[in-house]
């Protein structure tokens, strides 16, 4: 694994950060086989033990030498997934409903950095498209979400090179109902059962698994379509797809006709180790961008320190955000609420197998490109360093 800092950045560190989430056991399982989803974090709270020497940036550290405003681009509607995103927001944003972005002065433990923070809302708003493509189509955008499958796959017509990672683990994952399968633990359970799982169209983890032997190709039926009408007329019969910090929340508070307990497995847990929701920028800018990444990285590694620290501020933020935007996107406190403590929880944030945050395990990144080319979808050309670098990384920062 390639960990490495050009220098000391201007951001000071934080000596010591412990975040206790109590675990909920279900399925005879942690988090590597078949996870509950008995109210991780709806109902028990995420607590800080212990916080020391709040680290903060130097005020306007950012100033001409950051584009103003500083863009990205992301996925999907505004949610606690991308809190250290959105922490890094100041209490004065706007809402712009018409262009699906918000924007304030970008701040960090509540110094302004010197620049405005633009974050657009990626999925519906931008025709699902993928952020890489919005990045190649629009100059106005200077960074972007990104997920390594994606990017091993779109490498020839939009390269990505991504620089830190806020989530360690993907959140994705194939939930089913305990109660009809309550000996499932993960997905070659759910092959061995002949399970139909139901998932979007395209996703690169069903070839690979395929390929892999973890699940049957009969077995897939790509037609979900991201309601819960199937699931819950079929009455827990298929597996499904879905964010192990989400839909847990949603099938026990939301959907009534459903109102208990799914169980799930992460895909990272059965062999699909990719970062999603990486940020990312062209690599063509790297050098352009190169004096504005030294500063930055580090600040978005430290956000998601300070937002896991206490989300509340952030999720009150997001809850509002989508309030405004109206688009029919509904997400509650309930939903922030729980996804800031599913992602403790099951370590979809934290450090690496190190004490860093943010950094990208290039073991990992070479995994997923000869498994995807194992499966036929790709070659074997690309390297770790095409897609990922961790020379703007601040090893001194962890959770």
């Amino acid at each position: 694994m390639l960990i490495t800092s050009t220098r000391k950045k201007s951001l000071r560190t934080l000596l010591a950060l412990a975040t206790a989430v109590s675990l909920v056991a279900a399925c005879g399982g942690g988090d590597d086989d078949g996870d509950s989803a008995e109210e991780p974090a709806a109902e028990e709270e995420t607590t800080t033990e212990e916080t020391t020497a709040a680290p903060v940036a130097e005020a306007g550290v950012l100033t001409d030498v950051c584009p103003d405003p500083l863009v990205i681009q992301t996925d999907w509607h505004t949610e606690s997934e991308h809190g250290a995103l959105y922490n890094l927001l100041g209490d004065d944003y706007t809402v712009d409903k018409g262009r699906s972005a918000t924007v304030g002065p970008m701040t960090l433990d509540g110094v302004d950095l010197g620049i405005d923070f633009e974050i657009r809302e990626g999925g519906p708003a931008i025709g699902f498209s993928s952020p890489a493509s919005i990045i190649y189509s629009d100059d106005s955008v200077h960074l972007a979400y990104a997920n390594t499958d994606a990017q091993i796959l779109t490498y020839q017509d939009t390269p990505m090179l991504s620089v830190v990672a806020p989530l360690e683990k993907n959140p994705q994952m194939i939930m089913w109902d305990p109660a009809t399968y309550p000996d499932v633990e993960d997905l070659e359970d759910l092959r061995d059962l002949g399970v139909t799982i139901n998932i979007f169209s395209g996703q690169t983890y069903a070839d690979v698994f395929i390929a892999q032997g973890v699940l049957t190709e009969d077995q897939i039926d790509p037609s979900y379509d991201a309601t819960p009408a199937r699931f819950i007329a079929e009455q827990g019969a298929i597996a499904q797809q879905g964010f192990a910090s989400s839909e847990p929340y949603a099938y026990k508070n939301t959907y009534e006709e459903w109102g208990k307990d799914v169980a799930f497995t992460l895909l990272n847990d059965n062999g699909f180790p990719i970062y999603s929701q990486t940020i990312a920028i062209k690599p063509s800018m790297k050098d352009e961008m190169d004096a504005c990444l030294t500063e930055i990285v580090p600040i978005f590694q430290q956000s998601v320190v300070s937002y896991h620290g206490d989300p509340a501020r952030t999720n009150a933020m997001i809850v509002d955000i989508n309030e405004q935007y109206d688009d029919g996107w509904v997400y509650t406190a309930g939903n922030a609420e729980f996804a800031a403590g599913a992602m403790a929880q099951y370590g979809l944030v934290g450090n690496g197998p190190d004490d860093i945050v943010g950094n990208m395990d290039t073991d990992r990144i070479q995994e997923m490109i000869d498994a995807i080319a194992e499966a036929g979808l790709s070659d074997t050309s690309l390297t770790p360093a095409d897609l990922v670098t961790n020379e703007y990384i601040d090893t001194s920062i962890g959770l």
